[in-house]
């Protein structure tokens, strides 16, 4: 291990890359505000924000190129998801074009006045429209959305967020324009299909409207509007809200996830390796998670639970082992041999096994565990996780139990909220006719099913060691142990920890993707990426216990890696 009381001479230089961000977390967190621009500057981009006006009245004198160009290329500038920059700027000097334009406005304006009340049509029919003719210069932002939002990262969950950039370069060249001493005012009573025709734009690209630009023929104190008693801006305070917008219950968690000043913590630390940021890719991220969470514990092993359950639903031909074979795992388990048992010595982790019991109904007909067997193993799970994170600072979870495919596509299906199609598969050993009787199976029990709570979806689509281990989950995690999943049943089991505790989220790791058909999606749920994809078929954990390992020895190779000394700092 380094010696960290040596003297920074002792240790390497740290390297300093040649393009790119040449600064070190540990300058960053010397001095994290020496990012800032001085007062001054500070200042004058607050007059700009505070100073920027939407103006209707200009000079006809014309605006230097260099000028325009500053002004097109803040623009450009502008932030854009994806870094898609999906602008296009056209711009607009053409007499005829303007006029047209400006008819097409005028034809807008007194439609939309004759939708108003009469006070309301009469101040609207005041606004100076006349900049479309006046200003030397219209803009017309287009947006270019023909690229499918699928291929620009961000857009597949907020399909708009293109248009959203494309206003962010609206807004930078109307301060570029201010600072600037132009005028900028933003006209959109436009029919967008006139004005697409108008300009040519082709099919997939639309217009944010039309900026005019151009010296000001006026400069107005406040805003236009504000000004003819249109509205008034509100107070900040109106319209800034704290942690959710407060309608409804909110959402809480007893369990403490780690504190920014944690997290930042481990990467700063992980920064000051002799070796490239990031260059155990996925382990450094999962590291990173570990260090943030973990409180010192008396063995820096970890440990594999396997939890084994009994399920009624094998009665409808689920599963292509019998029943027996639970039993049989179960006792090679105490006796030391079980696979689980085997993966534990292998991995150098302890190893705990828990016969949870058996379900009391089928799943598709009734629920498989009762109200009070439910809510006993999910206390007892809570304390011996608990216990054994005491022990250790990793709990790796696995579990046994034929049929539990079919209980965990069930569970699966309940939380992502989707149907039977999506999340059944062929488990082990499984054919069409099986899987066809599966599927019926989780479709039975998901219209039977009223689950409002994770607890009342064990009661109702459970079984005894999936309950059991959303309790070692929720108690390992209450100790700042981290907790590496195995297969579809043990991420189907954080699924519903998460429900009952969301700051779960924050000591979870998927040790492995399964072959299972709903595993994908309901890691993608989860945000986790798993270490291992070597389509394992083990079960019992071993899954798990493999990315254990891995882990610990990632966490043990970081920790022998020279550090580096950065004299930039020293010298400051």
């Amino acid at each position: 291990m380094p010696d960290e009381t040596l003297p920074p001479e002792t240790r390497w230089p740290r390297p300093i890359p040649t393009i790119g961000d040449q600064t070190s977390a540990a300058q960053r967190a010397e001095n994290p505000d020496a990012w800032a621009f001085p007062e001054g500057a500070r200042d004058a981009l607050a007059d700009i924000i505070g100073a920027r006006r939407d103006i209707r009245r200009y000079r006809p004198d014309s605006i230097p190129e260099d000028t325009l160009r500053r002004v097109l290329t803040a623009g450009h500038r502008a932030p854009s998801v994806g870094h898609s920059q999906p602008w296009r700027f056209i711009v607009v000097t053409n007499p005829q074009t303007r006029e047209r334009a400006a008819r097409m406005a005028d034809e807008q304006r007194l439609r939309q006045a004759a939708q108003m009340e009469p006070d309301a049509a009469r101040r609207l029919l005041d606004l100076q429209l006349e900049g479309i003719r006046e200003a030397p210069y219209g803009i017309v932002v287009a947006c270019d959305r023909r690229t499918p939002a699928a291929g620009v990262l961000g857009r597949a969950t907020f399909p708009d967020a293109d248009l959203w950039s494309c206003a962010c370069a609206i807004q930078n060249m109307w301060l570029a324009a201010r600072a600037e001493g132009l005028g900028m005012g933003w006209v959109t009573l436009f029919d967008p299909d006139e004005l697409h025709e108008l300009l040519g734009i082709p099919e997939g690209v639309v217009t944010l409207g039309w900026l005019c630009l151009g010296w000001p023929d006026e400069r107005p104190p406040e805003p236009g509007l504000e000004r003819a008693g249109w509205s008034k801006r509100q107070p900040l305070d109106d319209v800034v809200l704290h942690e959710r917008w407060q309608e409804g219950p909110s959402p809480t968690s007893h369990l403490r996830a780690p504190q920014p000043i944690d997290v930042v913590a481990a990467r700063d630390e992980a920064d000051r390796l002799l070796t490239p940021p990031g260059s155990l890719g996925l382990v450094d991220r999962y590291l990173d998670r570990w260090i943030a969470a973990a409180h010192p514990k008396p063995d820096d092993r970890g440990v594999l639970v396997l939890a084994a359950g009994r399920h009624g639903v094998t009665a409808h031909g689920v599963s292509s082992y019998p029943d027996s074979v639970t039993d049989d795992v179960a006792a090679a388990s105490q006796a030391g041999v079980s696979a689980a048992a085997a993966a534990a010595e292998a991995t150098d982790l302890a190893f705990v096994f828990y016969d949870a019991g058996t379900t009391t109904g089928d799943l598709a007909t009734a629920d498989p565990l009762t109200s009070e067997h439910a809510q006993q193993l999910l206390d007892e799970g809570r304390t011996r996780g608990r216990a054994w994170a005491q022990q250790h600072p990793l709990v790796a979870i696995g579990e046994v139990g034929v049929g539990n495919t079919t209980v965990a596509a069930a569970l699966a299906a309940h939380f992502l909220k989707t149907d039977a199609a999506d999340v059944v598969g062929l488990g082990a050993g499984a054919d069409a006719a099986m899987l066809d009787r599966k599927r019926a199976v989780v479709e039975a029990a998901l219209s039977r099913a009223t689950a409002r709570t994770a607890l009342e979806a064990l009661i109702q689509l459970g079984g005894p060691e999936l309950a059991f281990l959303t309790g070692v989950i929720l108690g390992a995690a209450a100790d700042h142990a981290l907790v590496v999943l195995d297969g579809l049943a043990t991420s189907v089991c954080a699924l519903a920890a998460i429900e009952i505790e969301p700051g779960v989220a924050a000591y979870l790791v998927a040790g492995q993707r399964s072959r299972e058909r709903a595993h994908q999606a309901v890691l993608e749920h989860l945000g986790l990426e798993p270490i291992l994809d070597i389509r394992l078929r083990a079960g019992e954990g071993v899954g798990a216990a493999m990315a254990a390992r891995t882990l610990i020895d990632a966490r043990r190779l970081r920790a022998r890696i020279a550090r580096t000394h950065d004299d930039r700092v020293r010298e400051s």
